[in-house]
């Protein structure tokens, strides 16, 4: 896997971006998703792993009750255990690929998000496309940011999973998700934001809105 991921993005003249940089334009972060928080948060690990188990726990009572041999009830829990291990296993195997292979970058004018564990993409978000800012806390510091676009700048949803807010289908919000430091990470965007919107005045301001976890500053359009 680790060399594949060499190959995959050898070609980049910068890591992470599609190109070299623009003269005046900086990088100002660059991080990745942590593998554990993928798979627990945007592949539901815990709830699959809690599927398999009432599901062995089913298996073991209707047996019981129904005057199954022992032996009979512990290999039919024994097969839906397996089953869950290979599906959590595969879970954690996808989860580890996804952060070995995306990588986010804040630039002085965009955030560009490269991913893709069998097909690399990498997404071009400059500030002037972006509308609003939501941080979603998934527990002390560790987040997911989703950026709104603007009317006019539309993306698929399943070209972006999981990069991408849940349950938006009508609007897709690319996400940066699983971040150890979202909170830390936020306040970087916005204030380059602030600092894109004063240089070119008209577009945009930064104001300060409450999300459903906690109040971050937030891009809005220009009234």
């Amino acid at each position: 896997m680790k060399q594949f991921v060499i190959r995959e993005h050898e070609i980049e003249p910068v890591a992470g971006l599609p190109g070299e940089l623009p003269a005046g334009e900086v990088i100002i972060w660059q991080g990745r998703p942590l593998a554990r928080l993928v798979a627990r948060h945007s592949l539901k690990s815990l709830w699959i792993g809690g599927y398999f188990l009432i599901l062995a726990i089913w298996a073991a009572a209707s047996g019981l009750s129904d005057g199954q041999p022992l032996g009979g009830i512990a290999f039919s829990i024994a097969v839906l255990t397996g089953l869950g291990a290979i599906v959590l296993g595969m879970i954690e195997l996808f989860a580890w690929g996804l952060e070995r292979t995306t990588l986010y970058t804040i630039t002085s004018e965009r955030v560009v998000m490269r991913f893709g564990v069998a097909l690399s993409m990498s997404l071009n978000l400059p500030f002037s496309q972006i509308n609003a800012v939501a941080l979603g806390n998934l527990g002390g510091k560790a987040g997911t940011i989703a950026l709104a676009l603007r009317e006019g700048h539309r993306l698929s949803w399943m070209l972006q999973w999981p990069h991408v807010r849940g349950w938006r289908f009508a609007a897709p919000e690319p996400s940066l998700i699983c971040l150890a430091d979202a909170e830390a990470v936020s306040d970087i965007l916005a204030l380059a934001y602030a600092r894109h919107a004063t240089m070119h005045a008209g577009y945009g301001r930064l104001i300060a809105s409450n999300t459903s976890t906690q109040a971050i500053p937030q891009i809005a359009a220009a009234e």
